[in-house]
């Protein structure tokens, strides 16, 4: 008995564990041949992709479950039961290494449903980084040009947009292409058209992204197409700020092409634009605007111009009357002038012109140099800036010298000529 008691316990530690593995083996064995297959397909969904990189081709659909689930909870499965994903995260992209491996993860909405196994565990994803370029905009007319129509090119608002994508598509891009149909019946093509990337062959590339996505085409389209060359008149509006006005408008380009039938030309004789308001304005305005095209006519070279009104303080003049003042008189000398005040005409802004109220202005006379006797002397008037002198009258003076302290001389009567006869 003894002995008996001995071989069990002897290394029991060993023998546990031996009796544990062989009740785990015995329990796997028997979950695995209660585990169903479920051989749907449910899509793998990829999880934080990189903003910089585009997936290339279709994932593969994992297929062939395993899983082990009550009877009742299997009878109902289905591929909204399962959700199968790879997490992209930390992934690098880089056009020598486009391929990424990510292990795929299978799970159920369903706790009671526990996945054991299923394929593919691990799938090769393509990432595409992501570039743009700026590509020329193109028109293709789609179909043949009705017989007796003139067609002639095409008015893009833009020229160029920017074309996003992965790289491995944008560099075969070429062009974005607005597609236009010319209609049977001779309508101009006047219209926002959705813009398509193309490669040098015309082939669609996708996925493109295209900034702006679309353009507005202008065609036109007639039977007796003709085109003139007309000035470019601007037109102005408003009231610019009390005390200015207009000194310049200038227009660029100042002669436009137009094209039309030849009834639409015949009576044009310029090409008006839209209004450009100087309402208050005070100083120079300038701006883009569009030539008011008449009802069946189009521009050959661009549909707008560009106006630009100078402005300047209103001028005027005023008349005012000034004293005489003697510069550089001498106090052994007398000097008497033949008039005490002139009339001065100022000119300047009204503004200027304004703010000389009540201010006394005066002529000057310079004498210092003056010696006895009458000289005609002229006269200077000095004003604040922004103020200039019109005219003065009379621009000169008679000033009379003399010695101080001395009379003035007396004219004396003519002596009486002899009676004639006498000796």
């Amino acid at each position: 008995m003894r002995r008996l008691v001995g071989l069990v316990t002897h290394n029991w530690p060993l023998k546990l564990a031996a009796l544990i593995l062989a009740s785990l083996l015995y329990s796997g064995l028997v979950l695995s041949q209660n585990a169903q297959v479920w051989r749907g397909r449910v899509p793998v969904i990829p999880l934080r992709q990189p903003a910089s990189a585009f997936m290339l081709g279709v994932l593969p659909d994992v297929t062939n479950i395993r899983y082990f689930a009550p009877l009742d909870v299997a009878a109902r499965l289905s591929s909204s039961s399962f959700t199968a994903t790879v997490d992209l995260a930390g992934a690098q992209v880089t056009p020598e290494a486009p391929f990424v491996t990510a292990k795929v993860e299978v799970t159920s909405a369903d706790q009671r449903v526990q996945v054991l196994d299923f394929e593919p565990r691990v799938i090769t994803i393509q990432l595409d980084p992501l570039i743009s370029k700026t590509i020329p905009v193109e028109v293709s007319r789609v179909g043949p040009v009705p017989p007796g129509l003139e067609v002639r090119d095409p008015v893009l608002s833009v020229s160029e947009v920017t074309a996003f994508g992965p790289e491995s598509i944008i560099r075969l891009v070429t062009a974005a292409q607005a597609r236009v149909v010319i209609q049977p019946s001779g309508i101009d093509v006047d219209q926002q058209v959705d813009l398509v990337a193309v490669d040098a062959s015309g082939n669609v590339m996708t996925p493109v992204d295209l900034e702006p996505s679309s353009v507005h085409v202008q065609i036109r389209v007639g039977s007796q197409l003709e085109s003139k060359a007309l000035p470019v008149n601007p037109v102005v509006i408003g009231t610019p700020a009390a005390g200015y006005e207009i000194q310049s408008v200038t227009v660029a380009p100042s002669v436009a092409s137009v094209e039309g039938e030849a009834d639409a030309l015949v009576s044009l004789a310029k090409l008006d634009t839209e209004p450009l308001s100087i309402a208050g304005a005070t100083g120079t305005v300038a701006g883009t605007v569009a030539l008011a095209l008449p009802t069946g006519t189009s521009a050959l070279a661009g549909s707008s111009v560009r106006v630009t009104i100078v402005l300047r303080p209103t001028t005027g003049t005023r008349t005012i009357s000034a004293g005489i003042v003697l510069a550089g008189a001498r106090p052994d000398r007398t000097y008497a002038t033949s008039t005490d005040a002139v009339v001065v005409t100022i000119g300047g802004t009204v503004s200027d012109l304004s703010a000389i109220q009540g201010r006394t202005f005066v002529a000057s006379a310079d004498v210092s140099e003056l010696a006895t006797g009458s000289h005609e002397v002229d006269l200077r008037v000095t004003l604040p800036s922004g103020l200039t002198v019109v005219a003065i009258g009379p621009p000169q003076i008679v000033i009379t010298v003399g010695i101080a302290g001395t009379p003035a001389p007396t004219e004396s009567p003519a002596p009486t000529p002899p009676a004639s006869g006498t000796p």
